[in-house]
């Protein structure tokens, strides 16, 4: 069994290969390539994606969440942080930590 890395606000994130997305009035549709699973993204959880096709810190993107919707700040860390680990057990985004400290 392999240890999914713990998600930090340094970590960077990347939305990863080998899956197909789609935007639908608002929310995304992914398909995972490999499993054939669909997974659906309510609209925050749309921008988080596309917010993810380019490598970026899960700071940038808590910052980018409570800088667009009336969020507190600690829970929208939680929530992106619990978004971003169900999409990695899934094996839909990639995770890094950064090198920079």
């Amino acid at each position: 069994m392999v240890l999914s890395p713990t998600i930090s606000d340094r970590s960077i994130v990347v939305a990863a290969k080998g899956q197909v997305s789609s935007d639908l009035a608002g929310e995304t549709a992914i398909l995972n390539i490999k499993s054939g699973v669909y997974y659906s993204l309510d609209p925050i959880g749309a921008r988080i994606w596309s917010l993810m096709q380019e490598p970026r810190t899960v700071a940038d993107i808590q910052d980018a969440i409570t800088g667009e919707y009336e969020v507190e700040p600690e829970r929208c860390a939680r929530d992106v942080v619990a978004l971003l680990e169900e999409l990695h057990a899934q094996g839909l985004i990639e995770v890094k930590e950064s090198s920079s400290a």
